[in-house]
């Protein structure tokens, strides 16, 4: 599965709050009344003519055929939104012990204690997994959804096996109603009773008299709702025609939702196979994990039977039911794949139908072990929670991860759809054909997809440099997780299914493909893919443990594979190797004293001994970028001598940041580098990685803020994409921090003096012929520049802006977003009003999330307060609404703003949401903060209010505002003084 990110932690931050309110109340009149009917009839006509719309920007015709802009049939008065404030008072008595952190006096560094939160949630869930007693071997599933009353009928007869004697059946269900239920074996047996416990999860079919072992017939009748709560079966609403509301029927069932949907064992071990009949209304479309066998006319019904499904989970199951267009192709190892769009849209699938009839075979050849269904669906679905869902041969989608416009989508995206497709397509071999035995073990499916994804796209699109951008979009994400004291290992055990959402992270999808990286790099690619080859032929059609894989990986290469990786995957956290130098007595080179600990993020001494078989490559600025020394740290502290070093030459610790550890240079090493990052002599992995580590340094207390803004001064020249991407991630960092200051402005005017030059070069133009990481480090530069309200790039984006609105001239995909975000924060209600009429009136939703997420870039308090509201109206899909506020917190002022309406509304907020979505959403919005006080509410808040599955992240959340705050505390005068002396 495939989760969604909000935003990336490049984008700048800012707090600084202009217009006030009495200024807006000129610009409400009474042509709001006429606005809004405008604006509706508009609506209606450009909808229905939608793909003339998206293949023509948003350009529209006049009566006479010319092309005018819409902007031209609508006024953007604003409309006052009144909002209500219910406020809630909360008190706590908070649970405590200590903690270090590093603090800054006179000049040196020294811990000190603080208390450490611990967030007390409210009743947690007692859990025990099912029986053993019986298992399930086959299921005929019969479903009947009613599209109108929004409920379904369903039927399932399971072929059993007792094992051991019992007067009872405990099988998963949850939200069910059952009518019927009896055992066939030797006889029919009726139960006696059905317990269904909905704390449980469970069904328990209890009979007069005892079973004995043997085989069974478990017939169950039951009912249920289509939801509206994107798990279990559901419906998605959509529309057709005139703006016609129609839904769809869509499961969604990792992790344990196919309870919801039919009685079955819930279990990811418990595999079994399937026969699926789907009857629906004879206009729709019937998809399920295999091909149609037959097909029944009932009336205005048609009963579809689909072929018999291979040993499989339950999660994996899969239906949609609905309407769609398709296109087709038949991958070169003779696998049919179709790509499913919504009606009029078929010709945004081709991409991803491109993509995926080049990854079946690639992945073929790479596991040496073909696809084993005869088919490949990849569908979108219109409210869809994550990204992406790998249901074995039928993958389903949110449609801005799989479709794609031409003219309306950017390179990123387009990017992120090859991604996510090869994702998806390598769980149908890693996850599908072999599966973890439980949940503890999930990172053996999403860090292999997670991995393997980069593999498979770097091969297909070169010209994508993917094994330079995971380093910023995997393993630094990985690693700023896990510095946390509240974060985990990648076996992490989970006694209850709610908790397995809080580990669908970057410690089980990032790290787990970055230490991946690093085997792979470790063992070689030969004997990595003999290894999967052995782990999966092994396995297939089975479950496993991490030490499986372990072992057949270890059984091809001869190299202590289980050894050095238990202390990656079963140990919280990774080490920071810190590098001293010294001579060799022979003059010729140089030994280098090699030195572990735990990296912690607030500086501090570890209270555990910890140590990882750490593989060591090193390099010179003679060698680069091969490896000079390759070898292995298993103790605290190793020496090692590197040859042929002169005097000016630098040594690199970890060259293309393969490595899953922080690197920590002396001041003198760390010197030498500044030439080659000049020019450009030093690899971009490289030049990237030096500026993470140097920066993950400073947030933890070891050096000071300034040395990053100093070291940041070399890239001035710097013209690679993945490197910007890295001195992004510190802007970023760094302006979320100062917001809380009253600097912000002269930092501002810093981050314009270090992108001066690349902007110049950029420029908003997009050139003939220019290179892919090009066109993304232009929409990267006019991001960053969005936020620090320069004149003269607020005056570009306004003008462009209005071009684009008139349609004078559309804007790229690419830098859309940076423009509407620079213009709103130079205008205000009115820019305000255009943007949400463009959202109206696009049917497509990457730019209805483009546009959306650009609302919270507004100054004025009052147009945030609108975003926040527009997020929570019919107008945004739930699954977009936690993005939505979330993208009002970017700013100091939003983030508060933000946090205020999540505690208002948090009994909506937690009707509507759970898992996955709702740790995002508290995620981004605390991230920001930088007080004591804040962490005192946010755990106060969540000791009073269930959450459950979001207890993780509440821990790391006030974490990160405790390092936030000392931090702050800790080198905010010295950012002054740095930055006012330049």
């Amino acid at each position: 599965m495939v989760v969604v990110q909000m935003y990336n932690k490049k984008e700048v931050r800012s707090r600084d709050i202009t217009e006030p309110r009495n200024k807006r109340t000129d610009h409400i009149n009474k042509r709001n009344f006429l606005m809004a009917i405008l604006s509706r009839l508009l609506s209606h006509i450009v909808k229905k003519n939608s793909v003339a719309l998206l293949t023509q920007g948003i350009l529209s015709k006049n009566s006479s055929g010319s092309k005018v802009p819409l902007a031209a049939y609508y006024d953007p008065t604003p409309r006052r939104t009144v909002v209500r404030r219910l406020l809630q008072s909360v008190a706590v008595s908070v649970g405590r012990r200590a903690v270090y952190r590093s603090i800054s006096e006179g000049g040196k560094r020294f811990y000190s204690q603080l208390p450490e939160r611990i967030v007390k949630m409210p009743e947690e869930k007692s859990f025990q997994r099912l029986p053993e007693n019986v298992k399930p071997k086959h299921y005929q599933l019969s479903l009947v959804p009613d599209l109108k009353s929004f409920t379904f009928q369903g039927s399932v007869s399971i072929q059993i096996e007792v094992v051991e004697p019992t007067d009872e059946i405990v099988l998963n269900a949850l939200d069910l109603t059952f009518d019927k239920a009896e055992l066939k074996g030797d006889k029919v047996l009726t139960s006696s009773e059905v317990q269904l416990s909905s704390k449980c999860e469970t069904a328990t079919i209890k009979f007069a008299s005892m079973l004995a072992p043997g085989p069974y017939e478990l017939n169950i009748d039951f009912q249920g709702e289509l939801n509206d709560k994107m798990k279990g079966l559901y419906r998605s609403k959509y529309t057709i025609g005139d703006d016609q509301e129609a839904y769809a029927a869509v499961t969604q069932f990792e992790a344990t939702d196919a309870r919801r949907c039919f009685p079955c064992w819930d279990e990811p071990a418990l595999k079994a196979t399937f026969d699926i009949s789907l009857t629906v209304p004879k206009h729709l479309v019937a998809l399920s994990n295999m091909p149609i066998k037959s097909s029944t006319p009932l009336g205005d019904l048609v009963k579809y039977d689909f072929e018999k499904t291979p040993i499989m989970s339950t999660y994996l199951v899969a239906a949609v039911i609905g309407e769609y267009d398709y296109v087709e192709e038949t991958s070169n190892d003779g696998v049919v794949v179709r790509v499913y769009t919504p009606k009029g849209k078929k010709e945004q699938g081709l991409f991803a139908l491109e993509v995926a009839t080049k990854v079946l075979p690639y992945y073929k050849e790479y596991f040496d072990i073909a696809y084993p269904l005869p088919k490949i669906d990849l569908i979108t679905v219109a409210d869809f929670s994550a990204g992406a869902m790998e249901n074995w041969g039928l993958v389903t989608y949110r449609e801005s991860c799989l479709l794609v416009d031409p003219e309306n989508t950017s390179a990123v995206t387009k990017q992120c759809i090859a991604l996510v497709v090869g994702h998806e397509l390598a769980h149908q071999w890693f996850g599908n054909l072999v599966t973890m035995e439980w949940w503890t073990h999930l990172w053996l499916n999403e860090g292999y997809a997670s991995f393997l994804e980069f593999l498979c796209i770097n091969h297909l699109f070169p010209e994508y440099d993917l094994w330079t951008q995971f380093v910023n979009e995997s393993y630094i994400k990985a690693l700023e997780l896990d510095s946390l004291k509240s974060s985990h290992p990648i076996e992490v055990p989970v006694d209850n299914p709610s908790e397995i959402d809080e580990i669908f992270d970057e410690i089980s999808y990032n790290k787990g493909a970055s230490v991946l990286r690093m085997l792979h790099h470790y063992i070689g690619d030969a004997d990595f893919r003999k290894g999967m080859h052995l782990y999966l032929t092994r396995h297939q059609y089975g479950n496993t443990f991490t030490e499986d894989l372990w072992a057949a990986l270890e059984e091809v290469s001869n190299k202590p594979v289980k050894q050095v990786m238990s202390t990656w995957t079963k140990q919280m956290g990774f080490p920071v190797v810190k590098v001293t130098s010294q001579p060799t007595e022979d003059g010729n080179g140089v030994s280098l004293t090699l030195t572990q600990s735990k990296f912690t993020a607030d500086g501090s001494k570890p209270a555990e001994d910890y140590l990882w078989m750490v593989p060591i490559g090193i390099s010179t600025s003679k060698d680069l970028p091969e490896e000079v020394v390759n070898t292995m740290l298993k103790t605290k502290s190793a020496d090692v001598v590197v040859p042929n070093v002169g005097p000016d030459d630098f040594i690199k610790v970890n060259p293309g940041t393969i490595g899953f550890y922080r690197t920590q240079y002396t001041p003198e090493l760390l010197e030498k580098f500044i030439p080659a990052i000049k020019n450009k002599t030093l690899p971009p992995l490289d030049r990237l990685g030096l500026v993470d580590d140097l920066f993950a340094m400073v947030k933890a207390g070891h050096t000071n803020t300034v040395e990053v803004l100093k070291l940041l001064e070399a890239y001035k020249d710097e013209r690679d994409y993945n490197v910007w991407s890295s001195i992004g991630n510190v802007l970023g960092r760094l302006s979320q921090l100062l917001g809380h200051t009253d600097f912000l402005k002269d930092y501002n005017k810093y981050q314009k003096v270090l992108l001066e030059k690349i902007y110049i070069r950029l420029g908003w133009k997009v050139r003939n012929g220019e290179t892919h990481l090009n066109t993304m480090l232009r929409g990267l530069v006019l991001g960053r520049l969005a936020w620090i309200d320069d004149e003269k790039i607020m005056k570009e984006a306004k003008q462009r802006f209005r071009n684009h609105v008139t349609c004078e001239e559309v804007l790229p995909a690419d830098i859309r977003s940076a423009c509407y975000k620079t213009a709103l924060r130079a205008g205000g209600s009115t820019d305000f009003e255009t943007l949400l009429f463009l959202y109206r009136v696009t049917d497509l939703n990457e730019e209805k999330e483009r546009i959306s997420r650009a609302l919270g870039a507004a100054k004025d308090p009052y147009l945030l307060e609108k975003a926040l509201m527009f997020a929570m109206s019919d107008e945004v899909r739930s699954q977009d609404t936690v993005f939505v506020i979330a993208a009002v917190a970017i700013s100091t002022k939003g983030s508060e703003m933000a946090w205020q309406f999540f505690k208002d509304h948090w009994d909506e907020i937690s009707e509507r949401f759970s898992g996955y979505l709702l740790n995002r959403l508290i995620k981004y919005l605390t991230e920001n903060f930088a007080s004591e006080a804040m962490a005192k509410d946010v755990e106060e808040f969540f000791t009073h209010h269930k959450a459950p599955g979001c207890e993780r992240i509440v821990q790391q959340s006030v974490e990160t505002i405790l390092l936030n705050a000392a931090w702050l505390k800790r080198d905010s005068e010295d950012i002054r003084k740095y930055l006012s002396s330049i």
